[in-house]
């Protein structure tokens, strides 16, 4: 077996397989590690069964309210395993489509544990039998993503304190999930557990849940999570995590200089995801960091020489389709060829429902940056699939430099967001005005024809919105 080649991809999620089926594509001899399952955090602990669990709990929200519909039944009920059991089937689904990919696009697949030595050299652990061998490449690529991370709280090692990993594996739930963290994967979960009939709590240090979104899109999620039940705490730090009764656990937590207490079957620590890097380096391997990212330049290159790394073990948005991206620019660089993509504008998306979707500029950002800022926005309780579907509440709202025209930015909150944010980042990439949205002809009745109307209220010339006062 020839162990050279021209790239090694380590790790195989959405950054990294995508990376080596671009260099195999064009032309490099590829191999790709995996000391887990191929498909990486995304597809076996985030994206897809997160997205998985969300789709039933929908479903199951949904068929409760079915008599709005005309639609009457008894004896409603779900099943924890059988939801799971679904989840895993699709996880294999998927893992066997790219494992298929992999290898019908020539990249040699790896399992084991890698640690990356000087000179372009890569040892290679397998567990099972101990065998290590070495391999050397012309590149390498570190994709290795990321893992939960958890603060040094006082209990947070307490049997029923979990992380997202270890929440999406159970066939029970806890009956009162308290979440520690308000942030996507922290409102995914409310969602999951409020729409399941469960009762949750949400405890946020900052002052807004979803703190990295448009504010009006927070306070709207927050509102629909309430709706739901869901009781939520901003401004809030969590001092410790004790045992309680009958096997519960207490959160103990400051709100507004008053020190209180919350009980729960379980508590989810959903703060974010720090870098995979650990045990990655072999003695003597020196590679820069920035803070506990691995510090990359425009073509993702480390300050080693011919050492790449993209995704979650780099400073960004922590995101699949990011990493994806990445994937196939840094292997293009690797090419000497031109990026084929566009990096800057990385749209992110919220599965809750209605879902929650933003590309570009918020109007925030856009005035921050000096921009005339010309607004338009349309709520979806006017749009007639929506009021089909009996969809919650939402909106579209557009974001416009005043001078050109050219979209700078949208933000989604409203069903099928995150397929219709797809629009907008295309008219962002190619430099579109509002005029270029608006002259497209779009069925009726659909979510999108909201585009229309959000980019055509831009001008004052949305024909489904009252004339605003002057």
């Amino acid at each position: 077996m020839d162990n050279r080649y021209d790239l090694i991809v380590i790790g195989s999620g959405p950054g990294g397989y995508v990376a080596a089926i671009r260099a195999a594509k064009l032309g490099m001899k590829t191999a790709i590690v995996e000391q887990g399952e191929i498909g990486g955090t995304c597809l076996n602990r985030g994206c897809i069964p997160t997205k998985t669990l969300m789709h039933s709990s929908h479903l199951f929200y949904e068929a409760k309210h079915l008599h709005a519909a005309g639609l009457h039944f008894e004896g409603l009920s779900f099943d924890m395993e059988e939801i799971q059991a679904r989840k895993d089937e699709i996880i294999l689904k998927v893992r066997q489509g790219i494992v298929s990919l992999l290898e019908a696009n020539g990249v040699t697949i790896l399992q084991g544990t890698a640690t990356i030595q000087k000179e372009n050299r890569v040892v290679l652990r397998r567990a099972a039998t101990a065998e290590e061998l070495e391999l050397s490449a012309k590149n390498i690529l570190v994709a290795t993503g990321s893992v939960p991370l958890v603060p040094e709280i006082e209990g947070s090692t307490l049997p029923n304190v979990v992380t997202s990993d270890d929440l999406l594996s159970k066939s029970t739930l806890y009956p009162k999930l308290l979440i520690i963290g308000g942030g996507v994967i922290g409102v995914e979960f409310a969602s999951i557990y409020s729409e399941l009939g469960c009762e949750v709590e949400i405890v946020e240090a900052m002052d807004r849940i979803l703190p990295a979104m448009d504010k009006e899109i927070s306070q709207s999620v927050a509102m629909s999570l309430k709706k739901k039940g869901v009781a939520i705490h901003t401004k809030a730090r969590v001092i410790r995590i004790l045992q309680g009764e009958a096997g519960g656990l207490v959160c103990e937590y400051e709100e507004k200089d008053n020190v209180k207490q919350a009980n729960a079957s379980g508590i989810l620590i959903a703060v974010g995801r720090r870098a995979n890097t650990k045990d990655l380096f072999a003695p003597g391997v020196e590679v820069e960091y920035d803070g506990a990212n691995l510090k990359v330049n425009d073509a993702f290159e480390t300050s080693t020489p011919n050492l790449y790394a993209i995704g979650d073990v780099i400073r960004g948005k922590q995101l699949a389709h990011a990493a994806s991206a990445q994937g196939v620019a840094a292997v293009e660089q690797m090419c000497g060829e031109k990026m084929s993509i566009d990096l800057t504008v990385i749209p992110s998306c919220v599965y809750t429902s209605p879902e929650i979707a933003a590309v570009g500029m918020s109007e925030e950002e856009a005035l921050r940056e000096g921009h005339s800022v010309r607004t338009g926005k349309y709520p979806m309780l006017g749009n007639c699939k929506t009021m089909i579907s009996m969809g919650e509440r939402g909106f579209i709202k557009v974001i416009a430099d005043a001078d050109t025209d050219k979209i700078l930015g949208a933000q989604l909150m409203c069903e099928r967001a995150t397929d219709i944010v797809g629009e907008f980042s295309t008219a962002i990439v190619n430099g579109l005005t509002v005029k270029d949205l608006a002259s497209v002809v779009r069925p009726h009745p659909t979510y999108g024809e909201a585009v229309t109307e959000a980019v055509e209220d831009t001008l004052g010339m949305a024909i489904h919105l009252m004339p605003k006062r002057k």
